[in-house]
């Protein structure tokens, strides 16, 4: 019996000390309420992508081509008369890319952003009219096209982070090259005239919107946006366009 109750002690003493030596791991003590945080998607750096674009156009050009019609000198027993032109729009595809660099608080997201759009500006008016008595009566045309082949914008943008999704609103300003180009023709002939010119200078103007980012994988990320952009100058543009892009975020 002795011997027994030896026996008990040491193998007592030597199981108590092993657990002390063990690490403290909840587990351990039979609960286990330290459960880590969810991972939160890290914004918080430079980016680049390349971006598809399809939009509407608007614009007010001047309603005649006065200076070119004045120079068509009709054929004897012939006069011209010409349409009033409306307003100008358009249904555009464009592309281009943009880049910037964020910010990131938690999962308050704030941050700049260049943006740049090639060939997805331009809107067109016309109009054709009549005159005379046969056998005398004549056919104008008369055409407007405003293009705003590149614009390029400075952005401020703010976000806020919701899972792997970026929602955000943005705002900023720019500049871009515009072509006005202008036709008339008419029928008979004229004997002298000038029928076309175009003249390309650049515009300013400013933008804002909203758009959502999504993050895939490796710094891979899809995005979709919308943009209003308004182009100021003698004619003015304005444009809605709806965007889409992928984008690497470094």
């Amino acid at each position: 019996m002795r011997r027994f109750l030896l026996v008990a002690i040491v193998f007592g003493g030597a199981s108590g000390a092993h657990a002390a030596d063990l690490p403290d791991f909840p587990a351990l003590r039979g609960t286990y309420t330290d459960v880590p945080s969810s991972t939160r998607i890290n914004w918080q750096g430079f980016y680049v992508g390349g971006q598809a674009a399809y939009g509407s156009t608007n614009s007010k050009p001047i309603p005649s081509n006065t200076d070119l019609q004045d120079t068509f000198v009709p054929p004897t027993g012939f006069s011209y008369s010409w349409a009033t032109l409306g307003p100008a729009h358009g249904l555009n595809t464009g592309y281009g890319g943009f880049g910037g660099y964020n910010s990131q608080w938690d999962d308050v997201v704030v941050g700049i952003e260049g943006n740049y759009l090639h060939g997805g500006i331009r809107a067109q008016t016309s109009g054709t009219a009549n005159f005379g008595d046969p056998p005398f009566v004549s056919t104008t045309h008369s055409s407007v096209s405003i293009n705003v082949t590149d614009f390029g914008s400075a952005r401020v943008r703010a976000g806020y982070v919701i899972g792997c999704f970026l929602p955000y609103l943005y705002g900023g300003v720019g500049a871009g090259s515009q072509t006005v180009e202008r036709n008339i023709s008419a029928s008979p002939p004229p004997i002298v005239g000038w029928s076309s010119d175009a003249k390309t200078k650049l515009v300013y103007g400013y933008s804002f919107g909203a758009g959502v980012d999504v993050m895939l994988m490796a710094g891979f990320f899809l995005r979709a946006e919308y943009e209003y952009l308004r182009v100021t100058s003698t004619i003015e543009s304005n444009v809605n366009t709806a965007r889409f892009g992928i984008g690497y975020k470094f």
